[in-house]
């Protein structure tokens, strides 16, 4: 990473390399995700989109199947070598320290013609220090990077990624208007992509979402989702972190709620499901949280990232 490109990532909060994959590697990443599709699946009409009007459209398209690195080979051979990609590891090492590791992911992100938006999130509102954007002594840290592989073009204007560039350093919460793109106040870009290049982007501290897909031909992306080696975001930490696993069930067998609530193992992206201790006014101790539904339990396990928290 020389410095022009240290210095765009610092005040943009996301990063373009080109012509990352050679003509070859794009057309074999097509032929394992031209492979992947028959696992792919829609969502519902306007899902994503909230109360927004710009990001409406038809049901977003996400692969389901097997993790892609574990799809059948050859097919996964070029997704483990976008795994540990030289021209991304180099990069990588800067933007999150030595140690960084894959979080989840990867993920097959597809879209035709008229494909919903994504509202945008992120903006590091409220702080998370596993995600967060940090500089000093002259070097950068970020929790959480997003590496897209783009494997068909995404020009500007025509739908895709979409961010706030030096949103990971606002002091401000972020307008609805810009959140939901109706409003943006031009805040708002979505930078070309051409097939091969590589997005980079701090995820959870730069505000971020998608665009909805306009142009003809399909949206074809692979999404790896890196954080720093003692961040916990999702993926098999959401398995791991019940209190009956991460520590012992005879451990915990007998604790109170708010006892268990402080046995969780590592687990940042649990959504709010991991309670949390809060002490009322009159001196007792309150575990806090959500209770997931039937359904998101369900899902969580096809997607392999279980809802764990049993009380509050």
């Amino acid at each position: 990473m020389d410095a022009q490109e240290r210095y765009y990532w610092d005040i943009a909060g996301h990063l373009v390399v080109r012509n990352v994959l050679t003509p070859e590697e794009i057309q074999a990443a097509n032929e394992a995700l031209d492979y992947a599709q028959q696992w792919v699946a829609t969502g519902e009409e306007d899902g994503g989109a909230g109360h927004s009007t710009f990001l409406k459209g038809a049901g977003a398209r996400w692969y389901k199947g097997d993790n892609l690195l574990n799809i059948e080979k050859p097919y996964c051979n070029i997704i483990r070598t976008m795994l540990a990609h030289p021209k991304v590891i180099s990069r990588l090492k800067v933007m999150c320290g030595p140690g960084f590791r894959l979080d989840h992911g990867p993920q097959f992100n597809n879209a035709t013609k008229g494909t919903v938006g994504l509202t945008l999130h992120g903006s590091g509102e409220p702080h998370r220090p596993y995600v967060a954007y940090h500089h000093q002594a002259g070097e950068t840290h970020c929790g959480g990077v997003t590496v897209t592989w783009n494997l068909t073009d995404c020009p500007a204007g025509g739908g895709g990624f979409a961010c706030v560039p030096g949103s990971h350093k606002s002091k401000f919460p972020m307008p609805d208007g810009v959140r939901y793109c109706d409003k943006d106040m031009g805040t708002v870009i979505q930078p070309e992509a051409k097939a091969g290049d590589v997005l980079f982007f701090m995820d959870g501290a730069q505000t971020h979402g998608t665009h909805p897909w306009t142009n003809d031909h399909e949206r074809r992306s692979i999404l790896f989702k890196f954080a720093s080696r003692t961040a916990t975001r999702g993926g098999q930490s959401a398995i791991v972190a019940d209190p009956e696993i991460y520590w012992d069930k005879a451990i915990v067998d007998g604790m109170t709620d708010e006892q268990r609530a402080v046995m969780y193992g590592p687990y940042s992206g649990h959504g709010g499901r991991v309670p949390y201790l809060n002490v009322e006014n009159d001196g007792t101790i309150q575990a806090e949280g959500k209770k997931p539904t039937a359904k998101a339990v369900e899902e969580a396990k096809v997607e392999g990232t279980l809802p764990i928290a049993k009380s509050a």
